[in-house]
């Protein structure tokens, strides 16, 4: 059986000096922890990805911006409205809840819908009136509505 073999270049001499042109052998679960080390060593900097990194799932959304408003929908199906979290701060919008398994007779053979905790977090492009912001929960979709500062909203200016 042939073993794969991976020459390391930055490691060879030159021909003339070289001693011996054996290759070296190359093992997959090696370079597999090289690139986990690497990995690793590059998100050090990145803070705390714990919230990124736990069992929590982000559901679908759309974000519309109107002249007046930023609009988020968020799919939510089987999520009651005591189940969901949503605060704003500053332009940051942040809805989480739990989407609860119901109770089931028989055995499940197949899922492949997320129950459990979910998480959304989205940062606004423009300044926004926290105390003015609306939600509600109709069909399975729910609507926050964010209404923009006045200052930011585009005024008509008619001509004379």
């Amino acid at each position: 059986m042939a073993v794969p073999v991976r020459q390391n270049q930055s490691s060879q001499k030159p021909r003339a000096q070289t001693q011996s042109t054996e290759p070296r052998v190359w093992h997959p679960l090696m370079e597999l922890q090289r690139l986990n080390d690497q990995l690793s060593r590059s998100l050090e900097g990145w803070g705390d990805l714990s919230s990124l990194l736990s069992d929590a799932f982000t559901p679908l959304a759309d974000v519309e911006e109107t002249d007046d408003a930023y609009l988020v929908e968020i799919e939510l199906p089987g999520v009651k409205k005591g189940d969901i979290e949503i605060s704003m701060e500053g332009r940051r919008l942040t809805v989480s809840g739990e989407r609860k398994e119901k109770e089931r007779a028989g055995i499940l053979r197949r899922r492949t819908r997320s129950v459990g905790r979910f998480h959304y977090e989205v940062v606004l492009p423009g300044e926004v009136d926290e105390g003015a912001v609306s939600a509600s929960l109709d069909g399975g979709v729910l609507t926050i509505r964010v209404p923009k500062r006045e200052s930011d909203r585009p005024r008509r200016i008619q001509v004379k």
